[in-house]
């Protein structure tokens, strides 16, 4: 099993604690999709602001179909979403 060197919440400072704060807001904790992301805040936040756009902009998919076809690709890939 592969393991990444990640940076606790409690452990976040500047940069990274802003977006860590962010997450929170949004979802009530930090998943670690963004902790494998913690040592480059710079990229966590491109990586946000990606998922954002993907899932909040306009589109033909409404958000509940989009966050359906996330769970479902997830799924086949054998990956907790």
């Amino acid at each position: 099993m592969a393991w990444i060197k990640t940076i606790e919440p409690d452990d976040a400072s500047g940069e990274l604690k802003a977006e860590y704060d962010k997450a929170v807001e949004r979802a009530g904790k930090v998943f670690n999709i963004l902790k494998v992301q913690s040592l480059n805040p710079q990229t966590l936040r491109a990586s946000m602001d990606l998922y954002l756009a993907t899932m909040k902009a306009p589109s033909g998919l409404s958000r509940a179909e989009r966050e359906l076809l996330a769970t479902v690709v997830s799924w086949a890939n054998h990956c907790f979403y």
